[in-house]
């Protein structure tokens, strides 16, 4: 019996993983547009869109830079709320990071 309560506590004790999430870039958009994740996970935008694109939090808490066609880049995501984002190329792309 101590035995499962100590493996228990520990399974408790244990640290959460942060999670990867994907958003492709292409035909102008974001896809997925609206993602939900956990503080401290990792979104990876790729574009797979013939031109140049960025992913930029309207708050400033991620940017990815300029991304051609066939790269990516990964934004953290470390605090919780709305994070509206957008191309900062191409003003009508939007989208929103949502963290709990």
């Amino acid at each position: 019996m101590r035995t499962m309560l100590t493996l228990a506590l520990l399974a408790f004790a244990m640290p959460a993983f942060a999670a990867n999430h994907a958003v492709q870039i292409k035909d102008m958009k974001f896809h997925p547009a609206k993602i939900s994740v956990a503080v401290g996970d990792t979104v990876t935008f790729t574009n797979a869109d013939s031109k140049t694109h960025t992913a930029t939090a309207d708050d400033g808490s991620f940017d990815t830079g300029q991304l051609a066609k066939g790269k990516r880049a990964k934004v953290k995501i470390s605090a919780a709320g709305a994070h509206p984002f957008h191309c900062a190329i191409h003003s009508s792309m939007t989208g929103t990071v949502t963290a709990k």
